[in-house]
């Protein structure tokens, strides 16, 4: 147990850290072991690899994970920036790689082979986008004269042409939500939000209009038409589950979802632990953004708080389409569930994004002086 009296840096952070951010996060990291267990040993077996190969891959993955989450922790401000820069650069340069020289799945080239690990990079983009928007937002805000603004909007606007570029729609749609959002946060005129409107349905008209895919996923939402095998059995589990589920191994349906230990991973919880086990999940989803925007809107730096708001937004929203896919409320999309889907790339990028939030959440009342402001003085009465 850490004393208050102890200065060392592990005490220090110990009794400034968000422990309800830090259990929240925790919890879902054990969800997702615990569901790769439950969801991939049958996908591994069709595949033909070891029943728990993914399993261990999830376990593996969840070390670096964890490394990454709690060194960034103990960042502060100028270090994150300096970080997110860095890493902004390097994952723009490999998402251009990515268009040459990238793995192709499925028609699409998302993934980059590097000393043989297969790296997404816009997943590692999303956070140092939103950390590099935020503080763009913040010194507009702070001097006008700085054209923070218009920067933001040139970053976005390459960002999302890299991303259309793979093709994939479904970061875009991410990355302009949660730009978006920070944009409304930082005070944008009711004229931009009615021409972003107006952009974002021009966007998915243009989408479902050149990208023969989208426009097939659209229809079969719709219509209920075409191949819709993957989602409805993906809400037969949910079904077949009903509120308490059929038990841990138990089910029957996940084992013929294409995609269980992915996209549909929260189909088979509702299976095999129920329909309040779904409901743990989206409530400790929703805690961890509302508790975000709730310190967001109390920050009184504009730096912290579009970054926090920003971050906690786009874990949000990707949990949301996860989820909203599993229960055939939006047309299929390839979207992980944070935390608890499998994937390496997407599971450390993650751990990178609720690091940066537990790093801007601690309790540092220097932190306003290590970003360049002054602390207001305190009138002290005479006696």
């Amino acid at each position: 147990m850490q004393s208050r009296l102890d200065k060392s840096p592990v005490s220090t952070w110990w009794w400034t850290i968000d422990r309800w951010f830090l259990a929240a996060f925790l919890s879902l990291i054990g969800l997702g072991i615990v569901l790769s267990f439950a969801a991939s040993p049958a996908v591994a077996e069709r595949i033909g690899l070891d029943s728990f190969h993914f399993a261990t891959r999830q376990i593996i993955f969840t070390v670096p994970a964890l490394g990454v989450m709690l060194a960034v922790s103990f960042m502060d401000a100028r270090q994150i920036r300096r970080m997110s820069l860095v890493v902004l650069c390097i994952m723009l340069l490999l998402m251009v790689a990515v268009l040459y020289v990238g793995v192709e799945v499925k028609g699409a080239r998302r993934w980059v082979s590097l000393a043989g690990l297969s790296i997404q990079p816009s997943e590692f983009l999303k956070p140092a986008f939103v950390i590099i928007c935020a503080w763009l937002f913040a010194e507009h805000r702070r001097q006008p004269d700085i054209p923070g603004n218009l920067f933001a909007m040139l970053l976005l606007a390459l960002t999302i042409s890299l991303l259309v570029a793979q093709p994939d729609l479904g970061q875009t749609m991410l990355v302009l939500g949660t730009w978006g959002v920070m944009f409304f946060m930082a005070g944008l005129p009711w004229l931009w939000i009615i021409v972003l409107g107006a952009a974002g349905i021009g966007g998915v008209f243009a989408a479902y209009t050149v990208f023969p895919h989208v426009a097939l996923r659209i229809d079969k939402f719709l219509t209920g038409e075409g191949d819709t095998f993957q989602v409805d059995m993906g809400r037969e589990a949910l079904i077949n589950g009903s509120w308490f589920g059929v038990g841990p191994g138990e089910g029957t349906v996940k084992r013929v979802v294409p995609d269980a230990h992915t996209d549909f991973v929260f189909s088979v919880a509702g299976e095999e632990y129920g329909l309040i086990m779904c409901f743990f999940i989206m409530s400790i989803f929703a805690f961890i953004v509302l508790r975000g925007l709730s310190i967001a809107l109390k920050e009184q730096d504009d730096f912290t708080r579009f970054a926090i708001g920003g971050l906690v937004t786009i874990f949000g929203l990707q949990s949301a389409i996860n989820i909203c896919v599993n229960l055939q409320l939006m047309p299929a999309k390839g979207m992980t569930l944070p935390f608890i889907s499998y994937g390496g790339s997407s599971q450390i990028a993650i751990a990178l994004s609720m690091g940066i939030v537990l790093a801007l959440t601690r309790k540092r009342p220097e932190r306003r002086k290590q970003m360049g402001f002054a602390l207001p003085q305190r009138s002290v009465p005479a006696e």
